[in-house]
């Protein structure tokens, strides 16, 4: 077997572990609205347990039922004793398939997001992410969330929980008490790092004090990283570093600590904690390496971890004990056992799109764009293998024409898929060629890998059409042909030759160096396409009918991307309405006056238009005819993965 090193057995306190592999915390949006976990909680943590990792640490965990301790209305509570059968559920369904279960205890801080009551911090720094108004916290309400995290610490117990997470990561409440941003007292609970460390101690102390050798992990940010704030600081121009991390845990290894689990950054420097495409893998693990020197427990690690080959290395090179991983688990709740086997060129990557944090709280929650299964595995419980060999044609290889053939296939169609191109993947080929957004190309490989083991026959560069689908007398078509970028037809100039569209530069259709380009449209699209633009040495001009450059779009990915632009000295120009064209420029509008903008180029992202013709011919001629991805609606990777998953699943 390769990479041993994984599975080597490891201990957290009293506790054994089958394997070094630990799936992280993250929202998930899957209790019940009291709180409590129902059959989705249950089936989407023993969807991980069963994939074989070692250990599940759930999503943050209320332990107060104050309005103050509120992180989401779906979030997991052990607030009081009406939660124990509740967190019993989890622990059960976990334990069921050899995994252990720790329970991740929580208070959000001033990270709160009910705007509408005070939120508890250390000393009312407000969070310039939430903005919420602050509250600054009395010795006796320390002293009083101090038994609320022991007296959920014991109702886990008693509930057949393995442990405890204290989450002091991430910018939380624990976490404000330990850094010096957040934590401006002048008590004994501030100033020194001793002084700053006292409610995290007394809060292990605390649980030691009641439950004994009850295993207890440290969530911690290392590094919050608030030179890369991506927000105005509103506290001190200090944060928590790395040297000052280690002295912090290794008072609270004295303390009582099991075991470190090492994160790092807060609301304001998010792309640290939950990174998007463009950050390395195994990049934070020099953060855990550093405290594994200087502590005698054990250290695991999160930092965009995808492969085995970055995961192994790191233990048997002594950076960590152990790796954790959340993102990828929900990618893949089988990546351990699917390496176990040797079966790594099976595991379906996380692309680090960080779809999954901008649906969290959302209806109808997270979503992964690579996983429609995700936090739905209750719903998709029985994938029926009926297909019988009846023949089922797919028309496009872009997301969601390869999912619907994937699922069709293991259900025991006999499935054709046609596609245009020389190559599968449809939009991906043009979404993977932003910078950092190579990670896109593992999910095409994942598909084309399982089509090609599951016997799909795949055919390129076949254009389809009504008459051609008909005489393969399919039992359905999955029609999946995509989109194609709008040139509206009322602006003067725009079919000119200084005109092309995003997909023109993304597939190197349109090729520019040195040049002067107006890019029209700031969504992600037209960010991405401008990012890229920047290789060439062009100088970008970005313009938005919208008030807002980016407007919509998730602030997590826009971060990255206007840092690269500003650096790049980009010009933006929100609120402006294209009027004209012109061979040396383009004219705006903004509030009623017009201005000149002179460029060599324009390139338009004013969104696409379904491809939809051969669907309507389609579904005139034939009784089962499904729309897949764009073709059904214009949307994200998710949107069409998880309905061409749907729409295989049910047929």
């Amino acid at each position: 077997m390769q990479y041993e090193s994984l599975f080597l057995p490891i201990r957290i306190g009293r506790l054994a572990l089958r394997n070094r592999v630990i799936m992280g915390a993250l929202g998930n949006d899957t209790c019940d609205p009291d709180q409590t976990a129902g059959v989705r909680a249950c089936d989407y943590y023993a969807e991980r347990a069963k994939g074989g990792v070692a250990l599940i640490i759930n999503e943050t965990t209320r332990v107060t039922d104050e309005a103050h301790g509120c992180m989401g209305a779906r979030q997991t509570s052990a607030a009081s004793d009406r939660m124990i059968p509740s967190l019993k559920r989890i622990a059960d369904a976990v334990h069921a398939h050899g995994a252990a279960l720790f329970i991740q205890l929580h208070h959000p801080g001033r990270q709160g997001y009910d705007g509408n009551r005070l939120c508890y911090t250390p000393s009312g720094v407000q969070s310039p992410v939430v903005k919420a108004p602050c509250h600054t916290m009395t010795v006796e309400e320390i002293r009083k969330m101090v038994l609320c995290f022991v007296e959920a610490a014991e109702r886990c117990q008693k509930a057949g929980v393995d442990g405890v997470e204290l989450h002091a990561a991430h910018g939380y409440l624990l976490n404000q008490f330990l850094s010096p941003h957040t934590n401006q007292r002048t008590d004994e609970y501030g100033g020194c790092t001793e002084n700053r460390c006292r409610f995290v101690a007394e809060i292990i102390e605390g649980i030691r004090a009641r439950l004994g050798d009850y295993p207890i992990m440290l969530r911690l940010s290392a590094d919050e990283f608030l030179d890369r704030s991506a927000f105005p600081l509103m506290g001190t121009d200090q944060w928590l570093t790395l040297e000052e991390s280690v002295q912090i845990c290794t008072k609270l290894e004295a303390c009582g600590v099991d075991a470190f689990n090492i994160s790092a950054g807060v609301y304001e420097t998010a792309n640290v904690a939950w990174e998007p495409a463009n950050y390395p893998e195994g990049w934070k693990l020099y953060l855990a390496e550093r405290i594994k020197q200087a502590v005698h427990v054990p250290v695991f690690c999160a930092g965009t971890i995808r492969s085995p080959e970055v995961a192994a290395k790191a233990i048997e090179t002594g950076m960590v004990d152990g790796v954790t991983i959340a993102r990828g688990l929900v990618a893949d709740p089988e990546w351990v056992r699917k390496v176990q086997e040797n079966r790594t060129e099976d595991i379906r990557k996380c692309i680090s799109c960080l779809n999954c944090m901008e649906t969290l709280g959302q209806s109808p929650g997270l979503r992964c764009s690579v996983n429609a299964r995700a936090t739905n595995e209750w719903e998709f419980s029985n994938l029926r293998n009926d297909g019988a060999g009846r023949r089922v044609v797919v028309i496009g290889g872009g997301p969601g024409g390869l999912e619907s053939a994937r699922v069709l296939a293991l259900r025991g169609f006999a499935v054709t898929l046609l596609e245009a191109k020389g190559a599968l993947g449809g939009q991906l080929l043009l979404a993977n060629k932003a910078p950092g957004k190579q990670k896109v190309n593992w999910f095409v490989s994942y598909q084309t890998t399982q089509l090609q083991k599951l016997g799909v026959d795949i055919q390129l560069r076949v254009k389809a059409d009504a008459e051609l689908v008909e005489r393969m007398d399919p039992y359905a078509v999955f029609v999946a042909t995509g989109a194609e970028a709008i040139r509206p037809a009322g602006i003067p100039g725009i079919h000119g030759e200084n005109v092309c569209t995003a997909p023109d530069i993304l597939s190197g259709k349109c090729c520019c160096a040195g040049e002067c380009i107006a890019v029209i449209g700031s969504g992600m699209t037209g960010m991405e396409t401008a990012e890229y633009l920047l290789a060439g040495g062009n100088r970008i001009l970005l313009v938005d009918m919208l008030d807002e450059i980016a407007g919509g779009c998730y602030w997590q990915n826009v971060v990255e991307i206007k840092r690269a632009l500003d650096a790049a000295g980009t010009q933006f120009y929100p609120g402006c309405k294209l009027l004209e064209i012109r061979p040396d420029g383009v004219l705006l509008e903004s509030r009623g006056i017009r201005q000149e903008l002179p460029c060599d180029r324009v390139v338009l992202s004013l969104g696409v238009r379904a491809n939809t013709a051969l669907a309507e011919s389609l579904e005139a001629r034939l009784p089962r005819v499904k729309r897949i991805g764009d073709v059904r609606h214009p949307g994200k990777i998710w949107q069409a993965v998880t309905a061409a998953y749907r729409e295989a699943y049910l047929l």
